[in-house]
């Protein structure tokens, strides 16, 4: 349905964009970049999810393939929007501190294709406060960027309401249809509908997450303190993180990386652990995370993640205590592919990074499926 075709009196926008976490504002700074009229309706009063309750990192160098494209491109639109809205944002790079043999093989390994930039010993200890007893070396993941994820999303959302965005916030919708949302304060027409909601894509298209077989990650995170000689200069990621990212976890040399984690170390096997870290702007640190994959995980936090984050963490810095400020429980959209990108009806779109990496693929995503969406609407 386009503009025209709907009437005046009619609750209507050219783009509904059901859900405010990162994807939902991409395709909202997509479209009304475009000079199109955007309505975004929500459930809760401001984004609350995924969107929030990550580590604020960036990790656009360590993606492949589609993932890589779409990090690039949301590298360009955190910019833009960094300055526009006026959020915190650093061109930090991601440090990778390398405590064994096998960790540096894979670092080289990846390095080859540039981007990666190998760090001796004492250049690592420079830029992170690290014991320097048991660090053989790392690398500085050059592209990636940094951001306050509990300031980002809200800024972004006062800055595109100040274009024209239309917020619907502590509204529920109930179904879609070509042209047409139902919402609990009544329905919306519109041109196109952006399903961006996340995890829930199971409460409003049941049938394409059971089709694809998306469910649920719930990680648990915490944010502490601690008495450190240096700040950490970017985020930090580790041997159980290359196991984990794209452009690690293909290398060859991961293999033997990886048995020996499982090997050493099956307790943090078992929590599908990401050992890494993040320091926002008041030198608190983000530490985690587990990982849990369910249909809908349970509520309940094992403490035995939280003390693992600590050991961890007491292992790795120059730090013999750790203040614990807040623990909390994220969740994400964990599915067989990095992406969701699907069209259930005519001018319906599906959107979900379902892999761990919405804030740094969300943006590239919106913007790729949008852009590709209005140009086969003009053809």
């Amino acid at each position: 349905m386009s503009p025209s075709t709907r009437s005046a009196s009619q609750d209507s926008a050219d783009v509904v964009v059901i859900g405010s976490g990162i994807v939902g504002l991409g395709a909202a700074y997509a479209a009304v970049r475009r000079g199109l009229s955007v309505i975004v309706v929500d459930r809760t009063d401001a984004p609350v999810g995924a969107s929030i309750r990550n580590f604020g990192h960036l990790c656009i160098g360590a993606q492949t393939g589609v993932a890589r494209r779409h990090a690039d491109t949301a590298r360009e639109l955190w910019l833009q929007l960094s300055q526009d809205a006026g959020f915190w944002l650093r061109e930090s790079g991601t440090l990778i501190a390398a405590r064994h043999a096998d960790e540096l093989a894979v670092l080289e390994s990846a390095a080859s294709d540039g981007g990666i930039r190998m760090l001796e010993t004492a250049h690592l200890l420079a830029l992170a406060p690290l014991r320097p007893e048991d660090v053989l070396g790392g690398a500085l993941i050059e592209p990636d960027l940094q951001v306050n994820p509990r300031e980002a999303a809200a800024a972004i959302v006062r800055h595109l309401a100040s274009l024209g965005v239309d917020f619907r916030f502590r509204t529920a919708v109930s179904a879609v249809t070509t042209g047409r949302v139902e919402t609990t304060r009544g329905p919306i027409a519109a041109g196109t509908v952006v399903v961006a909601v996340n995890h829930d894509i199971d409460q409003l298209l049941p049938e394409i997450a059971e089709r694809i077989g998306i469910q649920r990650c719930a990680l648990d995170m915490m944010r502490v303190v601690a008495d450190l000689p240096a700040p950490l200069t970017a985020p930090l990621l580790t041997g159980w993180s290359l196991v984990r990212y794209g452009r690690f976890a293909e290398v060859p040399e991961t293999a033997a990386l990886r048995a020996r984690l499982h090997a050493e170390r099956p307790e943090l096997a078992a929590l599908d652990l990401n050992q890494m870290y993040t320091q926002l702007p008041d030198g608190s640190l983000i530490l985690g995370d587990s990982h849990a994959k369910a249909v809908q995980p349970g509520p309940f936090q094992p403490e035995g993640a939280f003390e693992a984050f600590l050991d961890e963490a007491c292992e790795l810095f120059q730090a013999d205590r750790f203040r614990v400020l807040e623990r909390w429980q994220g969740v994400y959209a964990s599915g067989p592919d990095e992406f969701l990108d699907e069209l259930p009806a005519d001018g319906v779109l599906a959107l979900a990074a379902t892999t761990g990496i919405g804030m740094t693929c969300g943006l590239g995503l919106a913007e790729s499926a949008l852009s590709a969406h209005f140009q086969e609407a003009l053809a």
